[in-house]
Protein backbone atom coordinates (compact mmCIF):
# COMPACT_ATOMS: atom_id res chain seq x y z
CA UNK A 1 0.00 0.00 0.00
CA UNK A 2 0.63 3.77 0.03
CA UNK A 3 1.38 4.59 3.46
CA UNK A 4 3.30 7.87 2.45
CA UNK A 5 0.43 8.91 1.01
CA UNK A 6 2.43 9.42 -2.38
CA UNK A 7 -0.64 8.74 -4.68
CA UNK A 8 -2.08 12.50 -3.83
CA UNK A 9 1.19 13.77 -5.42
CA UNK A 10 0.57 11.84 -8.46
CA UNK A 11 -1.36 12.90 -11.60
CA UNK A 12 -2.46 9.49 -13.07
CA UNK A 13 -4.63 8.95 -15.60
CA UNK A 14 -8.39 7.94 -14.52
CA UNK A 15 -8.65 4.22 -12.94
CA UNK A 16 -8.81 1.70 -15.48
CA UNK A 17 -6.74 3.96 -18.09
CA UNK A 18 -4.41 1.64 -20.20
CA UNK A 19 -0.73 3.28 -19.90
CA UNK A 20 2.90 2.45 -21.38
CA UNK A 21 5.37 3.02 -18.84
CA UNK A 22 8.90 3.46 -19.35
CA UNK A 23 10.86 1.57 -16.86
CA UNK A 24 14.68 1.30 -16.29
CA UNK A 25 14.74 -0.87 -13.42
CA UNK A 26 16.01 2.00 -11.21
CA UNK A 27 14.02 3.24 -7.93
CA UNK A 28 11.81 6.19 -9.81
CA UNK A 29 10.57 3.83 -12.31
CA UNK A 30 10.07 0.84 -10.63
CA UNK A 31 8.53 3.09 -8.55
CA UNK A 32 6.18 4.44 -11.15
CA UNK A 33 5.31 0.82 -11.71
CA UNK A 34 3.93 -0.03 -8.45
CA UNK A 35 2.10 4.00 -7.63
CA UNK A 36 0.21 3.36 -11.47
CA UNK A 37 -0.76 -0.53 -10.02
CA UNK A 38 -2.23 1.15 -7.00
CA UNK A 39 -3.77 3.77 -9.20
CA UNK A 40 -5.39 1.39 -10.82
CA UNK A 41 -4.41 1.73 -14.16
CA UNK A 42 -3.76 -1.77 -17.23
CA UNK A 43 0.17 -1.05 -17.64
CA UNK A 44 3.08 -2.60 -19.95
CA UNK A 45 6.49 -1.96 -19.34
CA UNK A 46 8.63 -0.91 -21.82
CA UNK A 47 12.53 -1.28 -20.96
CA UNK A 48 15.00 0.35 -23.16
CA UNK A 49 18.59 -1.54 -23.11
CA UNK A 50 20.97 0.84 -24.51
CA UNK A 51 23.75 -1.98 -24.78
CA UNK A 52 25.54 1.04 -23.20
CA UNK A 53 27.28 -1.13 -19.91
CA UNK A 54 28.52 -4.76 -20.13
CA UNK A 55 25.70 -5.46 -17.41
CA UNK A 56 22.73 -3.98 -18.87
CA UNK A 57 21.43 -7.17 -19.64
CA UNK A 58 21.16 -7.33 -16.01
CA UNK A 59 18.71 -4.40 -15.81
CA UNK A 60 16.41 -5.93 -18.73
CA UNK A 61 16.24 -9.44 -17.02
CA UNK A 62 15.06 -7.44 -13.46
CA UNK A 63 12.76 -5.64 -15.26
CA UNK A 64 10.99 -9.27 -16.98
CA UNK A 65 11.27 -10.45 -13.11
CA UNK A 66 9.38 -7.07 -11.62
CA UNK A 67 6.91 -7.94 -14.74
CA UNK A 68 6.64 -11.45 -13.43
CA UNK A 69 6.00 -10.69 -10.40
CA UNK A 70 3.71 -8.09 -11.03
CA UNK A 71 1.72 -9.66 -13.49
CA UNK A 72 2.41 -7.24 -16.17
CA UNK A 73 3.34 -7.86 -19.61
CA UNK A 74 6.81 -6.44 -20.31
CA UNK A 75 8.13 -5.23 -23.55
CA UNK A 76 11.90 -4.91 -24.10
CA UNK A 77 13.38 -2.77 -27.15
CA UNK A 78 16.98 -3.19 -28.02
CA UNK A 79 18.78 -0.25 -29.20
CA UNK A 80 22.42 0.23 -30.13
CA UNK A 81 23.68 3.74 -28.91
CA UNK A 82 27.58 3.86 -29.47
CA UNK A 83 29.57 5.74 -26.68
CA UNK A 84 30.44 9.06 -27.45
CA UNK A 85 30.15 12.90 -27.67
CA UNK A 86 26.59 13.75 -27.07
CA UNK A 87 25.43 10.50 -26.05
CA UNK A 88 22.50 11.38 -23.69
CA UNK A 89 21.12 13.20 -26.06
CA UNK A 90 21.71 10.27 -28.47
CA UNK A 91 19.74 8.23 -26.40
CA UNK A 92 17.06 9.86 -25.41
CA UNK A 93 16.47 9.84 -28.85
CA UNK A 94 16.88 5.81 -29.56
CA UNK A 95 14.22 5.49 -26.35
CA UNK A 96 11.71 8.23 -27.76
CA UNK A 97 11.81 5.99 -31.03
CA UNK A 98 10.79 3.02 -29.81
CA UNK A 99 8.69 3.65 -26.57
CA UNK A 100 5.09 4.23 -27.58
CA UNK A 101 3.61 7.49 -27.59
CA UNK A 102 2.55 9.31 -24.44
CA UNK A 103 4.42 6.70 -22.22
CA UNK A 104 4.79 7.72 -19.16
CA UNK A 105 8.27 8.06 -16.84
CA UNK A 106 9.10 7.92 -13.58
CA UNK A 107 10.84 12.09 -13.69
CA UNK A 108 10.60 13.01 -10.20
CA UNK A 109 10.36 16.92 -8.37
CA UNK A 110 13.88 16.44 -8.13
CA UNK A 111 14.36 16.01 -11.56
CA UNK A 112 12.08 18.84 -12.36
CA UNK A 113 14.59 21.29 -10.18
CA UNK A 114 17.91 19.73 -11.84
CA UNK A 115 16.28 20.50 -15.36
CA UNK A 116 15.25 24.48 -14.09
CA UNK A 117 19.36 24.70 -12.92
CA UNK A 118 20.51 22.94 -15.95
CA UNK A 119 18.61 25.15 -18.09
CA UNK A 120 19.21 28.16 -16.51
CA UNK A 121 23.58 26.98 -16.88
CA UNK A 122 22.52 26.86 -20.69
CA UNK A 123 20.49 30.47 -20.71
CA UNK A 124 17.15 29.78 -20.73
CA UNK A 125 14.66 31.89 -20.91
CA UNK A 126 10.62 31.59 -19.91
CA UNK A 127 10.00 28.19 -21.19
CA UNK A 128 13.06 26.77 -19.81
CA UNK A 129 12.47 27.52 -16.48
CA UNK A 130 8.87 25.32 -16.80
CA UNK A 131 10.13 22.20 -18.25
CA UNK A 132 7.77 19.08 -17.89
CA UNK A 133 5.38 21.03 -16.24
CA UNK A 134 1.80 20.03 -17.05
CA UNK A 135 3.55 16.88 -19.00
CA UNK A 136 1.23 14.33 -18.52
CA UNK A 137 3.60 11.79 -19.48
CA UNK A 138 5.30 12.86 -16.50
CA UNK A 139 3.10 12.31 -13.28
CA UNK A 140 5.33 11.56 -10.17
CA UNK A 141 6.85 15.81 -10.42
CA UNK A 142 4.97 16.29 -7.28
CA UNK A 143 6.61 13.46 -5.68
CA UNK A 144 10.17 13.71 -3.79
CA UNK A 145 13.02 11.25 -5.62
CA UNK A 146 13.99 9.94 -1.24
CA UNK A 147 9.93 9.15 -0.63
CA UNK A 148 10.02 6.98 -3.92
CA UNK A 149 12.76 4.92 -3.11
CA UNK A 150 11.36 4.20 0.27
CA UNK A 151 8.13 3.58 -1.17
CA UNK A 152 9.89 0.76 -3.13
CA UNK A 153 11.75 -0.31 -0.58
CA UNK A 154 8.85 -0.58 1.47
CA UNK A 155 7.70 -3.39 -1.10
CA UNK A 156 10.51 -5.15 -0.95
CA UNK A 157 12.03 -4.38 -4.25
CA UNK A 158 15.73 -3.59 -4.32
CA UNK A 159 15.99 -1.68 -8.02
CA UNK A 160 18.74 -1.55 -9.67
CA UNK A 161 21.74 0.90 -9.86
CA UNK A 162 22.96 2.72 -12.70
CA UNK A 163 26.59 3.86 -11.42
CA UNK A 164 26.73 6.31 -14.11
CA UNK A 165 24.53 8.56 -12.20
CA UNK A 166 27.35 8.51 -9.87
CA UNK A 167 29.57 9.90 -13.03
CA UNK A 168 31.32 13.37 -12.57
CA UNK A 169 31.61 13.58 -16.12
CA UNK A 170 27.76 14.47 -16.65
CA UNK A 171 26.96 17.77 -15.70
CA UNK A 172 23.11 16.75 -13.82
CA UNK A 173 24.99 14.63 -11.59
CA UNK A 174 27.79 17.41 -10.60
CA UNK A 175 24.93 19.35 -9.86
CA UNK A 176 22.70 16.28 -8.17
CA UNK A 177 25.69 15.74 -5.81
CA UNK A 178 27.26 18.54 -5.42
CA UNK A 179 25.22 21.79 -6.26
CA UNK A 180 22.07 21.52 -4.93
CA UNK A 181 23.25 20.16 -1.45
CA UNK A 182 25.64 23.27 -1.45
CA UNK A 183 22.65 25.45 -2.37
CA UNK A 184 20.63 23.88 0.72
CA UNK A 185 23.16 24.67 2.77
CA UNK A 186 23.32 28.75 1.74
CA UNK A 187 19.48 28.72 1.67
CA UNK A 188 19.39 26.39 5.23
CA UNK A 189 16.32 25.23 3.60
CA UNK A 190 15.44 22.42 1.01
CA UNK A 191 15.47 24.31 -2.03
CA UNK A 192 13.93 21.44 -4.56
CA UNK A 193 10.13 22.49 -3.96
CA UNK A 194 11.03 26.11 -4.29
CA UNK A 195 12.70 25.42 -7.90
CA UNK A 196 9.68 23.46 -8.77
CA UNK A 197 7.44 26.26 -7.80
CA UNK A 198 9.26 28.62 -9.77
CA UNK A 199 8.31 26.11 -12.65
CA UNK A 200 4.73 26.23 -11.84
CA UNK A 201 4.83 29.62 -11.57
CA UNK A 202 6.55 30.26 -14.71
CA UNK A 203 4.63 27.61 -16.80
CA UNK A 204 1.26 29.51 -15.80
CA UNK A 205 3.43 32.68 -17.12
CA UNK A 206 4.47 30.76 -20.34
CA UNK A 207 0.27 29.44 -21.15
CA UNK A 208 -1.13 32.91 -20.74
CA UNK A 209 2.21 33.88 -23.42
CA UNK A 210 1.12 31.07 -25.64
CA UNK A 211 -2.61 32.06 -25.38
CA UNK A 212 -1.67 35.69 -26.56
CA UNK A 213 0.06 34.87 -28.72
CA UNK A 214 -1.63 32.03 -30.68
CA UNK A 215 -2.47 34.04 -33.53
CA UNK A 216 1.29 34.66 -34.53
CA UNK A 217 1.61 30.79 -34.38
CA UNK A 218 0.42 30.63 -38.38
CA UNK A 219 2.47 33.70 -39.17
CA UNK A 220 5.62 32.75 -40.99
CA UNK A 221 9.01 35.11 -41.75
CA UNK A 222 7.35 36.02 -44.91
CA UNK A 223 4.18 37.30 -43.23
CA UNK A 224 4.29 40.49 -41.63
CA UNK A 225 6.14 43.18 -42.82
CA UNK A 226 8.94 44.37 -40.65
CA UNK A 227 7.65 47.70 -39.81
CA UNK A 228 4.44 46.33 -38.65
CA UNK A 229 7.55 44.01 -36.39
CA UNK A 230 9.17 47.01 -35.24
CA UNK A 231 5.65 47.55 -33.48
CA UNK A 232 5.36 44.59 -31.49
CA UNK A 233 5.91 44.26 -27.45
CA UNK A 234 9.59 42.92 -27.28
CA UNK A 235 8.44 39.64 -25.62
CA UNK A 236 5.96 38.99 -28.54
CA UNK A 237 8.65 39.55 -31.44
CA UNK A 238 11.77 37.15 -29.38
CA UNK A 239 8.81 34.82 -28.74
CA UNK A 240 7.66 34.65 -32.59
CA UNK A 241 11.21 34.50 -33.65
CA UNK A 242 12.48 32.15 -31.17
CA UNK A 243 9.71 29.85 -33.16
CA UNK A 244 10.50 30.54 -36.56
CA UNK A 245 13.82 30.37 -36.22
CA UNK A 246 14.37 27.15 -34.41
CA UNK A 247 16.77 24.23 -36.22
CA UNK A 248 15.89 20.91 -35.88
CA UNK A 249 19.51 19.03 -35.24
CA UNK A 250 20.23 15.53 -36.46
CA UNK A 251 18.81 14.08 -33.66
CA UNK A 252 15.46 15.88 -35.15
CA UNK A 253 15.21 17.90 -31.35
CA UNK A 254 14.39 21.69 -32.00
CA UNK A 255 16.77 24.24 -30.59
CA UNK A 256 15.58 27.68 -30.55
CA UNK A 257 18.46 30.52 -31.51
CA UNK A 258 20.95 31.75 -29.06
CA UNK A 259 20.53 35.20 -27.38
CA UNK A 260 22.98 36.51 -29.71
CA UNK A 261 21.01 35.60 -33.01
CA UNK A 262 18.05 36.68 -31.45
CA UNK A 263 19.50 40.16 -30.87
CA UNK A 264 20.97 40.17 -34.75
CA UNK A 265 17.73 39.32 -35.82
CA UNK A 266 16.04 41.88 -33.77
CA UNK A 267 18.39 44.27 -35.45
CA UNK A 268 17.74 43.00 -38.94
CA UNK A 269 13.66 43.70 -37.68
CA UNK A 270 14.44 47.33 -36.41
CA UNK A 271 16.47 48.08 -39.77
CA UNK A 272 20.13 48.69 -37.88
CA UNK A 273 22.02 45.95 -41.02
CA UNK A 274 20.50 44.58 -43.93
CA UNK A 275 20.76 40.13 -42.69
CA UNK A 276 22.75 38.81 -40.34
CA UNK A 277 23.99 34.67 -40.50
CA UNK A 278 22.61 31.92 -38.17
CA UNK A 279 23.45 28.54 -37.40
CA UNK A 280 22.99 25.98 -39.55
CA UNK A 281 24.11 27.77 -42.60
CA UNK A 282 21.39 29.95 -42.41
CA UNK A 283 21.08 33.46 -43.32
CA UNK A 284 18.28 36.05 -42.16
CA UNK A 285 17.45 38.90 -44.40
CA UNK A 286 15.41 41.65 -45.26
CA UNK A 287 13.52 41.29 -48.23
CA UNK A 288 10.84 44.32 -49.97
CA UNK A 289 9.81 44.94 -46.06
CA UNK A 290 9.71 40.96 -45.03
CA UNK A 291 12.12 38.88 -43.58
CA UNK A 292 13.52 36.02 -45.52
CA UNK A 293 15.42 32.72 -44.48
CA UNK A 294 17.65 31.89 -47.14
CA UNK A 295 20.47 29.16 -47.11
CA UNK A 296 23.95 30.22 -46.98
CA UNK A 297 24.40 28.03 -50.30
CA UNK A 298 22.04 29.43 -52.02
CA UNK A 299 22.83 33.29 -51.04
CA UNK A 300 26.13 32.79 -52.45
CA UNK A 301 24.93 31.35 -55.52
CA UNK A 302 22.91 34.55 -55.88
CA UNK A 303 25.94 37.03 -55.58
CA UNK A 304 28.62 34.63 -57.18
Amino acid sequence: MDPGGLLDACAFPPVGATAALAVSGGPDSVGLALLALEAGLAVTLHHVDHHARPDSGGDADFVRALGDRLGVTVVVHDVSVPAGANFEARARAARRAVLPEGSLTGHTMDDLAETVLLNVLRGAGLDGLSPMVGDPSKPLLGVRRAALAAYVAGHGVEARRDPTNLDPRFRRNRLRHEVLPLLDEVAERDVVPLLARLARLAAEDRRWLEELTEADRGLGLGAVEVGELRGWPRARLTRWLRRELARADELGELHPPSEAELERAIAVVDGLVVATELSGGRRLARRARHLALEERSTTLADHG
